[in-house]
This record gives structure tokens, sequence and C-alpha cells, in this order.
């Protein structure tokens, strides 16, 4: 090989690797240009806002918790709970413990269950530590295929009074989950004349009835990226109402409203912000038609510091029959929104009581149920004494 060729050579090999560098330079280019992939449940934004954080250690006043769920049945099948023995979410000496860090005057234990169960779970919280827990109680669906059962129960009703209980828990058992034979057949509807007796006996009693209907409208769609709950519903299908025989959001609502209707003088706390904090509108239309209905705001924070400024008009013509509740779960960790822990009740006081923007409603990492903040509405204080306070009292006769 001579010079010449050897040279030429040479270039040609220095232009191929221009070319490889060019290439490679270019493909990296492109590559940084190209989005990178990200799990949505690895996706953790820290807010850039630099705001004022207030921490409410201990509410202004003293307060009742209406919304709490210290025990639980030892036995469901398919959402119906079918025993009256009691499992205990929570010690009194711990909750005791929460309850004076965070001037919470009493808990209402809403699942205090029936028969010897609610007996039991009475003694063992209220009657051991008067005026700090209130225990309400359940109807016994177990027996619900027995030809008299609307006897029964409101037989049971009257018994419970006698057993210490303060009110009546309707969980949506009664419209989502209760069949005709308990756990299969035809779904019995939230107006079904075999409950009226129940009804009418909590109203004589000055026994409140706690319903819970319904659930986050989001719940009553498709689970899809239009779905602004997608994560919550994605983790837990089963919460899902779509499809099925399931009944709309606006059905159980008519159904809840019929019941008010032809039982005007049995009081209903209607929970988690009268089941549908999305539409405060449709809540304020109701507390209008219904005086014998009241709201509790349980676990639904998340919508109402979302649309503080309607919130907060609100929370001041309604002021007389609003609520506080947290919906709180001693050792629920896996429901951050509702965990019993101090954390839990800072966020709300913070909620209630100051002007504060953009915050967690809930102690964890990723909002559990959707992809937001909130804003605080500063009640004055003549309107949080009755919220924390006055409004549950009164229901309660104490």
């Amino acid at each position: 090989m001579n010079r010449r060729q050897w040279l030429y050579g040479a270039g040609l090999m220095a232009g191929v690797g221009q070319l490889g560098v060019a290439a490679a330079s270019e493909q990296k280019e492109e590559s940084a240009s190209q989005p990178k992939p990200l799990e949505l449940s690895q996706y953790e934004p820290k807010s850039m806002l630099q705001l004022h954080e207030s921490h409410v250690e201990r509410s202004k006043f003293p307060l009742i918790d209406f919304h709490t769920h210290i025990s639980g049945s030892t036995k469901s099948e398919r959402g119906v709970e079918l025993s009256p023995d009691r499992e205990y979410l929570g010690t009194a000496e711990e909750l005791l413990a929460v309850m004076d860090r965070k001037n919470i005057r009493a808990m209402v234990n809403l699942t205090g269950g029936y028969e010897h169960g609610l007996a039991e779970a009475v003694g063992k919280y209220e009657r051991a530590h008067p005026g700090r827990f209130y225990t309400f109680t359940e109807p016994s669906y177990s027996r619900f295929k027995e030809p008299d059962y609307a006897r029964v129960q409101a037989q049971a009703i009257e018994q419970a009074h006698r057993d210490g209980a303060r009110g009546l828990k309707i969980l949506k058992t009664l419209g989502l989950y209760l069949r005709e034979s308990i756990t299969s057949g035809t779904l019995v509807k939230i107006d079904d004349p075999r409950f009226d007796p129940m009804w009418d006996a909590c109203g004589q009693l000055n026994l409140p009835v706690a319903i819970h209907v319904s659930d986050p409208i989001a719940f009553f769609t498709p689970t899809d990226r239009f779905n602004e709950r997608y994560e919550e519903l994605n983790n837990h299908p089963d919460w899902s109402f779509y499809g099925g025989d399931f009944p709309s959001n606006a059905e159980l609502l008519e159904a809840r409203n019929r019941v008010m209707a032809r039982h005007p003088k049995t009081s209903f706390v209607v929970l988690h912000a009268g089941n549908f904090a999305e539409n405060l509108g449709n809540v304020a239309d109701n507390l209008d038609r219904f005086p014998n209905m009241h709201i509790d705001i349980a676990a639904r924070i998340g919508e109402l510091g979302r649309q503080p400024r309607t919130s907060g008009k609100f929370f001041d013509k309604y002021q007389d029959r609003i609520l506080f509740a947290t919906d709180a779960t001693p050792h629920g960790d896996e429901y951050p929104q509702q965990v019993f822990n101090d954390k839990l009740y800072e966020i709300y006081f913070r909620f209630l009581e100051t002007e504060d923007e953009y915050f967690d409603y809930a102690p964890a990492k990723i909002p559990p149920q959707g992809r937001w903040r909130i804003y605080g509405i500063n009640l004055p204080d003549a309107i949080l004494s009755k919220v924390y306070y006055e409004n549950a009292a009164r229901l309660l006769r104490i």
C-alpha cells in the first residue's frame, strides 16, 4: 500500500468515526427530548409555593367527634354484618390519650352493633368512662328473612335504647349490599316499608339516625382516565358501584329523601356531608326541604376544602345543622384519610380554624382520595363552637 492509499483509508475511517459520533449524539438528543415514563403511584410532587403553615394542636373549643368506628362485627359477608359479636379496634386508654391532647370531649362509636354485642360495647367504653364515649346501635340484618322482621327490628331498637344506645347507625349496607336473601337476590331499597317501624321507633325514643347511603359520585362512574378518583378506585376496585344492578347515586338519595319525608319526627344525620359533598347546592336544597335533616363532615374535608368559598357560605347558612366528625378508625393505617391519630385531627382543625392555603387533607405522602389539596375556611367562633360541640350535644341530649 503506497502513502496515498494509506491516507485515503485513514481519512475514510475518520469520516466513519465522526459519523458514528454524530449519530450517537443525535440519538442522545432525541432520547432526551422523549418523555420519560413514570408510574402515577410513584409521583410525589413537592409544591413550590411559599405559604404560611399553621399548626393547630388543639381545637379552639371542646368537641364531639360524631362519627368514629371503635368496634365492628366479627363476621361479615358481601358487605353485610352477620354477627352481633364485636371486635375492638382500640382500647379506651389509648383513645383517651389522643382525645385529651386534641381537646376531644367525646367520641361517638357509630358501629356499636346490636344485641349482646351492643351491651358489651356500651359497658366497655361508655359506662367505664362516662361522658367520653357514646354508642350507636345497628340493624340486625341477619334476621331480615324472618316473616315479622319489621316488628322484630323495631323492638330491637327499643331494647338497644334500654342497653344504652344513643342512636342508630345505617351503613351503606342498606341500598347497596343487603339483598332479599341477605347476601343474594334483589337489592333491598332504602325506603323499603319493612324498615318504617324502625325509623318510627327512633323518633319516639329521640334516637338520631346516622345514615350513610351513598359514596363519592366518582364511585358511580367508570374507573377510567377521566375519573378524578382513579387511583383510589384502582387500589380498591370493590369500592366501585358502576354497573351491575347497583342503583345510581341519584336513586339512592331520592330513596333516602322519601324516608326522611315519611318520618318527620325522626332526626337524621346524613353522613359524609350529606353524601354529596361535590354538590353542596343539592345538599342545601335537601336541608331546606327536610327540617329533620342534619349532616356531618366525616372524611369529606378533601371535597369541602377545595371549594372554600362555597363551603364557608354553606357553613354560615347551616351552622345549626352541621356536626364535626372524622370517620376516625383506630389503627386504620391503610385508610390515611380516617386513621385515628393526632395528625388527622390537626388537619381538621386547620381546615376549620385557619385561612391556610393549599395543604394536605390527609396525613399521607400521596393524597388517598384524589390529587388535590385544600384551603382553610376560618370559621367564626360562634359557628365553630356549634360545629365542634353544640349541635351534636343537642341531638345526643347531653
